[in-house]
């Protein structure tokens, strides 16, 4: 099954100049149907005006992942503060509870995606990492950005759920992870994007995936694809 999502008939919220695609249910969005996929509860993609974000507020037991896309963001929190610039990862375990704060840089507008997963077990430690990520362009393949089993550049504590990214090119075919369910942003330039069998997706369109795992994806143009996997429903 391959369910797809326009990023243009995704629900929206626009506050104090930012803007935020949602996945699923969020604040004022509420959909009994659409409350999360697997392991995750909510996959914003946000776009961030110059010096514009979210100030201090609380959260708990959620692995809370940020990948940077354009501009460049800087994360302050109970348990860490640092800056991220496109291509870079960081993931913040909320725990046993944890503030934090997220805010675009004043150089130019900053986009973001930021993705809440279920952690296996309630009440940890609250901890925070961010790292450089080398995608190793175009027709690189699969990068695991984030995984509960150790294998990404950063860990996050959900067992058998993992974050990829890659790159991709005209006409250049990708399997996609071999797992049972998938949920895949698509990130490209104006007039690109991939095709995922028939449908052409392109900037900002979502595609849920349930036993659909190695099928082929196509570039059209050059596109980013930034894929969580699940083991479990």
């Amino acid at each position: 099954m391959i369910e797809v999502r326009e990023g243009q008939a995704r629900p929206r919220t626009e506050a104090e100049g930012r803007t935020t695609l949602h996945s699923f249910s969020f604040g004022a969005h509420y959909d009994p149907r659409n409350v999360g996929f697997s392991g995750l509860v909510a996959h914003n993609d946000e776009r961030l005006p110059p010096g514009t974000g979210y100030a201090d507020h609380p959260h708990a037991d959620l692995e809370i992942v940020s990948w940077v896309l354009t501009g460049s963001l800087h994360h302050a929190s109970d348990v860490g503060t640092g800056d991220l610039g496109p291509g870079w990862v960081q993931r913040l375990s909320a725990g046993s509870g944890v503030v934090h704060a997220e805010t675009g840089g004043d150089s130019g507008p900053t986009r973001f995606v930021q993705a809440w997963v279920r952690p296996d077990e309630s009440g940890l430690m609250p901890s925070y990492v961010r790292q450089p990520v080398d995608l190793g362009g175009p027709g690189a393949g699969w990068t695991c950005v984030a995984d509960g089993d150790g294998r990404g550049v950063v860990p996050i504590a959900a067992r058998g759920t993992s974050l990829h990214v890659a790159e991709l090119t005209d006409g250049a075919r990708l399997e996609l992870p071999d797992r049972p369910r998938l949920h895949a942003l698509v990130v490209a330039a104006p007039g690109e994007g991939v095709m995922v069998g028939e449908r052409r997706l392109v900037d900002g369109d979502v595609a849920r995936l349930v036993d659909e795992a190695g099928r082929t994806v196509t570039g059209v143009g050059r596109a980013q694809l930034v894929v969580w996997s699940f083991e479990r429903p």
